[in-house]
């Protein structure tokens, strides 16, 4: 995504999402096994293509909470750095991101008011953001990530490479033209 806003002028506008949320079922024995089975080929193609070291959190965690971090994040001008602050901590340093503590230790990182930070948490505006960013992902028919919907109107599913994104990008761009 950083790659495609250095070459294209576009905005990437980050939406709410639990794979898992409370009251799921449990992800069962084989599944956790093939996760764990494709996790060396991710790290892999992370590593050659995008020159990132990927150590990914726990599994089964209750996002929404960075998820509503993230909404009083951005109501502050600090959407963008507090998501990146989330996405590192999780997918390379392997935090728990329903962790109040490291979610507080990032908001401070990144200048944000942490005085307020807890009943920003428990903020019933910031929850219906996370929840109507998912019932707008339940109505184009989401239930996984990444997926990435450009235009609104192209939907592109999984980690794909640089190169299919790319296509994309300018498939619409020259669309609008």
């Amino acid at each position: 995504m950083e790659k495609l806003q250095e070459n294209y002028d576009i905005d990437i506008n980050w939406r709410s999402y639990q794979l898992r949320p409370p009251g799921s079922p449990p992800i069962s024995p084989q599944r956790l096994e093939q996760i764990k089975a494709s996790r060396p080929q991710f790290q892999r193609r992370a590593r050659e293509e995008y020159g990132v070291e990927v150590n990914s959190g726990p599994m089964n965690i209750d996002s929404r909470p960075a998820l509503i971090a993230e909404k009083y994040a951005e109501s502050q001008g600090k959407g963008k750095v507090f998501h990146e602050a989330v996405m590192h901590a999780y997918w390379q340093q392997a935090r728990d991101i329903s962790d109040i503590n490291l979610l507080q230790e990032i908001a401070a990182s990144v200048g944000l008011d942490t005085e307020n930070f807890s009943s920003s948490l428990e903020n019933p505006e910031f929850d219906a953001e996370v929840s109507a960013d998912i019932d707008l992902a339940r109505q184009y028919r989401l239930d996984g990530v990444p997926a990435l919907v450009f235009a609104e109107k192209y939907l592109v599913m999984g980690a794909q490479p640089y190169n299919v994104l790319k296509q994309v990008v300018e498939r619409v761009q020259a669309e609008s033209t």
